[in-house]
């Protein structure tokens, strides 16, 4: 089994039920391959850096997994069919990965997912959570 990540742009015309149904689509499709899903993400609506098919907008997907190159051609050939996605890539992050090693990356994006934002690394900024913002009938009241 390899390690792959793959990221995809959907169109941002899409709903909600078609953005799920993609996603799902592309589980089921690493999991009946025997595959392992070691972090999906929605990244949500993003400006592309150009026009994708006359879309300036789209909807990115980011999927990490342990398969085979039989579930990538699978995956990207779903791609090609559905309109809905503009543009994926896949790339292959690791030549062979196994149960331990996956086990270990789970539980590793498992791990950034449940950091709560106040023990993350600031870089040495310093960093003011107290923001106080004034509208403008607060403003006329002065």
């Amino acid at each position: 089994m390899r390690r792959y990540e793959t990221i995809f742009i959907i169109r941002p015309n899409a709903g909600d039920e078609e953005i799920n149904r993609i996603i799902e689509n592309t589980r089921q499709i690493i999991l009946d391959e025997k595959g392992t899903i070691i972090e999906l993400n929605k990244w949500g609506m993003k400006k592309l850096a150009y026009s994708i098919k006359k879309e300036s907008l789209g909807f990115y997907v980011f999927c990490d997994f342990a398969g085979t190159p039989a579930a990538v051609a699978e995956i990207e050939r779903k791609f090609r069919i559905d309109d809905l996605v503009l543009k994926y890539m896949t790339i292959k992050t690791a030549d062979s990965i196994n149960g331990e090693e996956i086990a270990q990356a789970v539980a590793a994006a498992e791990q950034k997912k449940t950091v709560p934002a106040d023990d993350q690394e600031t870089d040495g900024a310093d960093v003011d959570d107290s923001v106080e913002i004034e509208t403008e009938d607060e403003a006329d009241e002065e």
